[in-house]
């Protein structure tokens, strides 16, 4: 027995090449090309803050179709606040699914002067938030 002013090593387990690596986590969600759902959306979510992304979608004629204009319906769940705290860019995302619900807003994001006056209010917006 050891006594108690003397320290026992831990007992270090070897690693050897040939030794697997730990099984991945099991989780019940599907994941679709590594991914989770939440992640994919959240991603997508996160790049409405960017007019230019507005303007490319527009430019794609995705802002058209009802199948879009549905799912962007379905993602207003980001707005909740349990969801909120997981964006980068909470004003500029929210704002972009609240204008995206409009029909008018749909078409009119393919204009570059609105992308440059959604730009603008951004960039405002953003010294504001800095104190400036």
């Amino acid at each position: 027995m050891a006594s108690p002013t003397t320290a026992t090593a831990p007992a270090i387990l070897p690693v050897t090449q040939s030794s697997p690596p730990p099984p991945p986590p099991i989780t019940l969600e599907p994941l679709y090309a590594g991914h989770t759902r939440f992640e994919l959306e959240l991603e997508f979510v996160s790049m409405l803050s960017s007019p230019l992304y507005l303007n490319h979608l527009a430019a794609l004629k995705l802002l058209q179709a009802p199948d879009f204009v549905a799912y962007l319906k379905y993602l207003q769940y980001w707005t909740r606040p349990e969801y909120i705290t997981f964006l980068s860019y909470p004003g500029p995302t929210i704002r972009a699914l609240e204008l995206l619900q409009e029909e008018r807003f749909r078409r009119e994001v393919l204009s570059p002067e609105v992308v440059g006056k959604l730009m603008q209010e951004g960039v405002r917006g953003s010294l504001e938030f800095q104190g400036r």
